[in-house]
């Protein structure tokens, strides 16, 4: 009976809460939903809680949620309803020298133009024979007969005695039982795997613009077959980055076959390598790291990096700041507010540092700035966001000021980062793979093709003769070294 003579503001409340979390729904869709509630509408009723569920779990993202994983009307912008912060205008900034495009080295053909009557008036001209009479302007394009070269290539077969069978000379220009060249191979993996195009785009290109028709699962196939050639070099690169001086660390969100799984980025100046998996922890990094790493780690504060045994670790301090900012924005508690304020005062201080001193010289003022953050890391608060931090800063305590002692490493994770936007841009257009077999074709040649472009080769001309070489002997050549400016 209680329950019936309070329907009405019970109703009223539930309505106001969705509101709340809703901003969206409008005054006549509330009034539905009361009159149909108020009728004894189980099917209003079900849809009402099932809602609050639903903005309940969505309503109140965790403040190391991943940007990735939050809906856009979540976040803090939306919320806030504050303006983007005012971008520098794009191009050159005043005061830097311009930019032209450099002349050929040589001319294909030459064409001559000349009136023979006045475009404006028709009459006839008077010819001239000063240094100003002729210009000269040059235009490169492509040739309009653009397309497929097709080659038929003879093949004798003669008997070795001494072997005592047939032998054949090898065909360099295309992998074993393919009828596709390397260059095209290889063009239009560049153009997924490292330009983010999609297949129906490639397809559209080879056929309308190059005039060469090539299903989407015959490229599929000839990649899954370049990865398979290319793991090698995969598994040189992993090697590589175990053993270097620094390495920095990062993982963005991936799918796979429409199941959530995360592609990670591990990243030196001369090296990338992606790797995609089902695991945000250990279990990926293992695939890594089979044993102790001897340098330093620089990452943000995803708690799966503990498990890289040996290593020393730089914390990113550009992640502490900025959550420092984004709980200012909302927590406007005095404890909180002079903690933060300490904190950041702290880190300004330390990267202030870097650029004055160096340890050797100057061990005492790096001593009080650990004294500093072990001051703000063991007091007592009462605030939730203030222990938070807090203890955040005492359990990396030992991993935020290495940037201090070791002049190599940077106080920030800008380069992972840099690197891991690469992959993000690709996944905003290809939305991810739909197979694991995909997968590992997208992080091996993802990190071939980044790898290669960051040591200065191209990209393409330096597979295509490693492939030919594979086809010639059955070994792939070594990866590239770093080039240099002397080569």
């Amino acid at each position: 009976m209680n329950m019936e003579k309070n329907r009405p503001a019970i109703v009223e409340q539930i309505l106001r809460e969705i509101q709340r979390l809703d901003p969206t729904l409008g005054d006549e869709q509330t009034r539905l939903l009361s009159q149909r509630f108020l009728a004894g509408d189980e099917e209003a009723l079900l849809f009402l809680f099932l809602e609050i569920l639903r903005r309940v779990n969505t309503s109140a993202p965790s403040p190391s949620t991943p940007s990735g994983m939050i809906p856009p009307h979540l976040k803090a912008s939306a919320q806030t309803g504050k303006k983007p912060r005012k971008k520098k205008k794009a191009g050159g900034q005043p005061g830097h020298p311009g930019h032209h495009r450099s002349q050929p080295d040589h001319i294909d053909r030459r064409e001559e133009h000349r009136l023979d009557r006045c475009p404006n008036c028709g009459g006839p001209l008077q010819r001239c024979n000063g240094k100003k009479s002729v210009r000269i302007r040059i235009i490169e394009d492509l040739p309009a007969d653009t397309g497929p070269e097709i080659t038929e290539h003879l093949i004798h077969r003669d008997y070795c005695p001494r072997c005592q069978k047939p032998v054949e000379p090898k065909v360099e220009d295309a992998l074993t039982h393919s009828c596709i060249g390397h260059r095209l191979l290889v063009l239009t993996a560049y153009w997924h795997y490292a330009l983010g195009l999609t297949l129906a785009q490639i397809r559209d290109t080879l056929d309308f613009h190059l005039r060469f028709p090539w299903s989407k699962g015959g490229m599929i196939r000839q990649w899954h077959a370049l990865r398979q050639i290319l793991l090698l070099w995969y598994e040189t690169l992993i090697a590589e980055i175990r053993h270097s001086a620094v390495l920095h660390a990062d993982e963005t969100g991936w799918r796979v076959n429409g199941v959530t799984h995360w592609l990670w980025c591990f990243t030196t100046e001369t090296v990338t390598v992606y790797l995609v998996d089902r695991s945000r922890g250990s279990p990926a990094l293992k695939r890594i790291f089979d044993e102790a790493f001897e340098g330093i780690l620089v990452t943000d504060f995803w708690a799966a990096y503990d498990a890289i045994l040996g290593a020393l670790h730089q914390c990113c301090l550009f992640h502490l700041l900025n959550e420092l900012v984004k709980v200012d924005q909302r927590n406007t508690v005095e404890e909180w507010q002079a903690f933060a304020q300490k904190t950041k005062r702290l880190i300004q201080d330390a990267l202030r540092a870097r650029a004055d001193f160096t340890p050797e010289r100057y061990a005492a003022r790096i001593e009080r700035l650990y004294e500093r953050l072990l001051d703000l890391a063991l007091a007592s608060y009462t605030d939730a966001d203030a222990r938070r931090l807090a203890r955040r800063l005492e359990k990396y305590r030992d991993e935020l000021f290495t940037f201090l002692s070791h002049p190599e490493v940077p106080a920030t994770n800008n380069h992972g980062e840099r690197e891991v936007r690469f992959a993000v841009l690709l996944r905003k257009i290809m939305y991810g793979n739909r197979s694991d077999e995909g997968a590992l074709t997208q992080g091996v040649l993802m990190t071939v093709f980044r790898t290669l472009k960051r040591r200065g080769y191209n990209p393409i001309a330096t597979l295509v003769s490693a492939l030919r070489e594979y086809v010639r002997t059955g070994h792939l050549p070594p990866f590239p070294p770093v080039s240099t400016s002397e080569e």
